[in-house]
């Protein structure tokens, strides 16, 4: 399963492109945090894969939170006016599909 979560993690970090492009004209902090969080995820799971004990579940743990850190960033955009919702639709959709696969991979 490391491996489908890294692939639908890497599918929400090209869905985040466009909207974090525009983001980035209206609040460059919220954009690069954003892109921290998202290169998180992936690096994270990389790693975790590659781990034994308990150090895998600890770096999927890690991936979760800077994955609800991506979908709190870009609803925070939205809110603040910087995004429109449709723009942003599918990677939280995707996000939510990583959480869920990380969601059970730790539990």
């Amino acid at each position: 399963m490391a491996l489908e979560v890294l692939e639908v993690a890497l599918e929400m970090i090209g869905a985040l492109r466009g909207p974090l492009r525009r983001l980035r004209q209206a609040d460059r902090d919220l954009a690069d945090q954003a892109r921290r969080a998202a290169t998180s995820v992936v690096l994270n799971i990389a790693e975790g894969a590659g781990r034994v004990g308990k150090d895998r579940p600890h770096h999927y743990r890690v991936a979760a939170g800077s994955n609800l850190e991506v979908a709190g960033a870009l609803r925070a955009a939205v809110a603040w006016g910087d995004l429109e919702a449709t723009e942003v639709q599918l990677a939280l959709e995707l996000g939510r599909r990583v959480g869920a696969m990380l969601w059970r991979m730790t539990h």
